[in-house]
């Protein structure tokens, strides 16, 4: 998909910062609509699918986490979280419901930007036939289908986010290897890691019981303390 097609729906209640935005994207080869009642934005999300949504969190009519809630299945799109506050109970929470990503108030513009064009590529670049290439791996019971983006374990289907994928996928197609936030953020991204950011984190610790990982005493997705994570084939290929 070329860029001047990508179509951005901001749902934020204050015009000027929604205005703003808009136009910054516009100028960028961007199509823009906004949207400022949260009670009608979960409507529109997903009848208009747009290719991405900016959602602020705190909204009139309805919030950001309810809204990303009530469409996360049914839309399927990259959802990026805006949020006023700079701790992380907002954003792991945005996390774990599936946002995708989340941006902190007041927007940097540049940032905004690079943080949009990541998560769209990174989306073109998973339903791209010569991206995926049909790849599949199988540790047991655990199967991870690049080509489809779905993964399995004995047999059923396991629910993840799209961002909660690419981590699985990044890590499972790199058994043995221990991969700091710095490449992992660098792969799915495409930016530098900032040293503070948790979203890593907070996927990991919802990626491990959907695999049949013990969250208290992990041994598929083990935490190498002041390196990053690793994934444990053996571990995997042992489940019952």
């Amino acid at each position: 998909m070329d860029q001047e097609s990508w179509n951005i729906l901001i749902v934020e209640d204050d015009q000027r910062l929604a205005e703003l935005t808009r136009e910054y994207l516009e100028s960028n080869g961007m199509q823009v609509s906004i949207e400022a009642d949260g009670a009608q934005a979960a409507e529109r999300i997903i009848n208009e699918r747009p290719d991405l949504v900016v959602l602020d969190l705190m909204l009139p009519g309805e919030d950001g986490l309810s809204i990303c809630r009530k469409v996360r299945d049914r839309y399927d799109g990259p959802i990026l979280m805006l949020t006023a506050r700079a701790d992380d109970l907002d954003q792991v929470l945005g996390l774990e419901i599936g946002a995708d990503d989340y941006v902190c108030k007041p927007v940097r513009p540049r940032l905004l930007l690079a943080r949009i064009r990541a998560l769209l590529r990174r989306r073109e670049g998973a339903e791209a036939p010569s991206a995926v290439g049909g790849k599949r791996v199988q540790y047991g019971p655990l199967v991870v289908d690049n080509a489809l983006r779905e993964a399995w374990l004995r047999g059923e289907g396991i629910e993840l986010t799209g961002a909660e994928f690419d981590l699985l996928w990044l890590l499972t197609s790199n058994p043995g290897r221990i991969m700091s936030r710095e490449q992992i953020f660098s792969e799915l991204r495409g930016i530098e890691y900032d040293g503070q950011d948790r979203s890593i984190d907070v996927r990991i610790s919802r990626i491990r019981p959907k695999i049949g990982d013990d969250p208290d005493h992990p041994r598929l997705i083990k935490t190498v303390r002041g390196k990053g994570y690793l994934f444990v084939s053996e571990a995997a290929e042992a489940l019952q």
